[in-house]
């Protein structure tokens, strides 16, 4: 399958979005140029339209992946604009433990789209795997109006 790119330019810098098989695949912390397509002009829309503040939900299609990580993407998928569920809470929903949960939100390969940064631990922040890590998770929680759950 081919590996299709486009870059988006967001307030933490270039990103890359990544299309493989008519989905995207994605979202890497780094610019690298590539071919194009409708669905990445798309997705860069409305990556650009969240930044922008006018737009909460990405209407995309998405590699899902299998098993504990389809699971876990879906439940972070479903979590609303600026609001947050814990590591456990998402545990309950897909049956498995809290940390297994937390592994796979930290292999989440599309983060911002599908929403990791919405997930925290019951009594700390937990991590995130992008660069700037906890901060810019905390970033992306202001951003959408979830800072006070974070004082």
């Amino acid at each position: 399958m081919s590996r299709l790119a486009a870059s988006v330019v967001t307030p933490f810098g270039p990103v890359t979005l990544v299309e493989v098989g008519g989905v995207i695949a994605a979202l890497e912390w780094w610019e690298s140029p590539g071919e194009g397509s409708d669905l990445l002009r798309e997705a860069s829309r409305q990556l650009t339209a969240y930044f922008d503040g006018k737009l909460r939900v990405f209407d995309l299609p998405f590699d899902w992946g299998a098993g504990l990580h389809e699971k876990v993407r879906r439940a972070m998928a479903a979590i609303p604009f600026g609001e947050t569920r814990t590591y456990g809470k998402i545990a309950g929903v897909v049956g498995a433990p809290a940390q297994a949960v937390g592994q796979a939100c930290g292999a989440n390969p599309v983060p911002i789209l599908i929403p990791c940064h919405r997930v925290l631990g019951r009594a700390t922040l937990g991590g995130f795997s992008a660069p700037g890590g906890v901060e810019t998770k905390v970033a992306l929680l202001r951003h959408e109006g979830a800072a006070g759950l974070l004082i």
